[in-house]
């Protein structure tokens, strides 16, 4: 039942962040840029939730995205699916209680999306390939992602650690060997 209510919330955190992204960031974007908050969003998934859940969301969330914004059906859903699976690499490797670690998880998520991306719209789009002015955008995502992730960063560890003890439950020593 708790897993239930957590994925219902998850869904509805999703729309959140669509909405957010879709609206808000719209005003408040860093020239021309806005921040991905499905990257932040599947990636805080991947490190909290089980060690498929992260990419289940990831591929589900870039489904939607692919058939809402009519890009290639499938760019956002690879590049959020491995999102979703690298974090559960990150949740194994590194800790998730330091906010300068989490910083670092979300910069270089982002640049993964962002490169992925932009070399598969390249491949299958066929975009014009201008790399100055994609290492701008990806130096603005990157400091916008940082930036929301440190005001983040409470709400999603206190949400994420009840996340964990309901799919992971509280396996301190086994974690370790």
């Amino acid at each position: 039942m708790k897993k239930t209510i957590i994925n219902i919330g998850l869904i509805l955190t999703a729309i959140l962040v669509y909405i957010l992204q879709a609206n808000f960031f719209n005003w408040f974007n860093i020239a021309g840029v806005m921040p991905s908050l499905f990257v932040i969003f599947v990636l805080f998934i991947g490190l909290f939730g089980s060690k498929i859940m992260g990419t289940i969301y990831g591929l589900m969330i870039g489904l939607l995205l692919d058939l809402i914004l009519g890009t290639k059906v499938g760019i956002n859903m690879a590049c959020l699916g491995l999102i979703g699976f690298l974090a559960t690499v990150f949740d194994k490797n590194f800790s998730k209680d330091s906010r300068m670690t989490i910083m670092v998880m979300a910069a270089v998520a982002t640049a993964i999306f962002e490169v992925l991306s932009y070399l598969l719209n390249y491949v299958f789009v066929s975009i014009n390939v201008e790399i100055l002015n994609f290492i701008k955008i990806l130096a603005i995502e990157v400091v916008y992602n940082l930036i929301l992730t440190i005001i983040l960063y409470p709400l999603m560890q206190k949400f994420g650690y009840y996340i964990e003890n309901e799919y992971k439950g509280n396996k301190i020593l086994t974690k370790y060997f």
